[in-house]
């Protein structure tokens, strides 16, 4: 099987049937990561000669940027009847991303059905549940057989494609809970769907924090969640595999924000240059600002350097001791809190926690570092990089696990005081710890 799809001039007949055996050879995956490198028109003309449904296929798999441009090659009628088969969430994914005018022109060229479901998802929050969430699904009654319950998705006109997980609701929509596809082919015929139901409930409502319901999926080991209103009636199930979707943009924000520059909204190659370094400047810059404080604290203290040449030479040691420790500790915690481990009610254990931490890896360092700095600068400077190195890595541990427990709590996205900004505070406050104990072990010696 080949690796690579490769452009074509325009064809003929014979050339084109060649193309189309040679796709039959990939994947969908395959598909959906080696369309998206070609030109516009070699991408469309290959789109086009794939079946109807593994083109759907193919096309669901694509980022909706990606979606977007392969939209712009095809012809309307195509299009439309992509669209109208389609996923109600993904086809809503798929309008965000259109221009306003676009997106309400294929909108309005939808079954009055479709138009509706779609419409009833772009009027969730972007960040809710009720935004990712699919309004496709079979519930039954609590009353029905299990045979009834069978014969009911047998004959439904149009089968959604996410089966494995059925919803249970009263008479008035509410929703009782979920019994699986497997258990209802599996019990007596005569057993009440109310019976199968599962003995654990989960369930969201709509205006729920789509990252939280997708890790509930992912803690609870769901195929489904139930999404429900106000008032507990179901409105759509979330599947996994939008709830993997939505972890791996969380995942890929935090990663971004830990590195100090903002997520990107696309695939990295569909971003041109001048997005890449806007992404990026903002951050560069509040980091040159706050490295501005480590400058002042060698402004202040200037005549120490003047006068014991030596303490330079660990500057760049130590600050760097500092920040990697505050680093370690700011990224754990963050995980932590990512996948629910931690809390802030849990502060107080994290940083006493993070705190020893770092103690035992200061005095690990002040005992490797500080008899090596001993025998050639002299004890005395052994011991002032020794009780530092000790004192750094206490404090910039409890440092890099604290603020991003305080940011979490003030609402702010903890990534945001990720590995560069802990990294720049501790440098500073380092240099403070460096020059206080150098002034508490030479004394007079330091200021002539």
């Amino acid at each position: 099987m080949a690796t690579t799809v490769q452009p074509i001039s325009p064809a003929a007949v014979d050339e084109l049937a060649a193309l189309r055996l040679e796709l039959a050879d990939f994947s969908t995956v395959e598909l959906a990561e080696e369309l998206p490198r070609m030109d516009l028109a070699d991408q469309a003309l290959r789109f086009r000669l794939l079946p109807k449904d593994r083109a759907l296929a193919v096309f669901e798999e694509f980022d909706p940027v990606h979606q977007q441009e392969l939209i712009d090659g095809l012809k309307t009628d195509f299009v439309r009847e992509i669209l109208e088969s389609m996923e109600a969430d993904d086809r809503a994914k798929l309008f965000d991303e259109m221009p306003a005018k676009v997106a309400t022109r294929f909108q309005s060229q939808l079954s009055a059905a479709d138009r509706r479901q779609t419409a009833q998802l772009l009027g969730y929050d972007p960040e809710s549940a009720g935004r990712i969430m699919t309004p496709d699904y079979v519930s039954l009654r609590a009353s029905m057989s299990a045979a009834a319950a069978i014969e009911r998705i047998r004959h439904l006109r149009e089968r959604p494609r996410h089966l494995d997980v059925l919803p249970v609701t009263d008479g008035h929509r509410k929703l009782l809970g979920t019994v699986t596809l497997a258990d209802l082919v599996s019990a007596d015929p005569d057993t009440e769907v109310a019976e199968l139901i599962a003995s654990e409930h989960y369930q969201v409502s709509t205006d729920t924090d789509q990252e939280e319901a997708a890790r509930l999926i992912q803690e609870a080991n769901l195929n489904a969640l139930p999404v429900v209103d106000h008032e507990d009636r179901l409105v759509g199930l979330i599947t996994w595999d939008d709830a993997m979707e939505v972890l791996e943009a969380e995942d890929t924000e935090d990663v971004a924000r830990s590195a100090g520059a903002e997520p990107l909204d696309r695939p990295y190659l569909s971003a041109g240059v001048f997005m890449l370094a806007r992404k990026r400047a903002v951050w560069l810059l509040v980091l040159a600002v706050s490295a501005s404080l480590t400058v002042t604290v060698l402004n202040y203290y200037e005549t120490y350097l003047a006068n014991v040449t030596v303490l330079a030479v660990f500057i760049s040691l130590l600050t760097g001791t500092g920040g990697n420790s505050g680093s370690q500790a700011s990224v754990t915690i963050i995980r932590a809190m990512a996948v629910g481990e931690v809390r802030f009610s849990d502060a107080f254990r994290i940083t006493w926690r993070e705190s020893r931490v770092g103690f035992v890896l200061g005095a690990l360092l002040a005992i490797v570092g500080g008899p090596v700095v001993g025998f050639v600068y002299g004890w005395d400077i052994g011991l002032i990089i020794a009780v530092t190195l000790l004192v750094i890595c206490t404090w910039s541990t409890f440092v890099g696990s604290l603020l991003p427990l305080l940011a979490k709590k003030v609402g702010i996205d903890p990534a945001l005081v990720s590995a560069p900004m802990v990294s720049t505070l501790c440098d500073a406050t380092g240099l403070l710890i460096y020059f206080s104990v150098a002034a508490v072990v030479l004394g007079p010696a330091l200021t002539g």
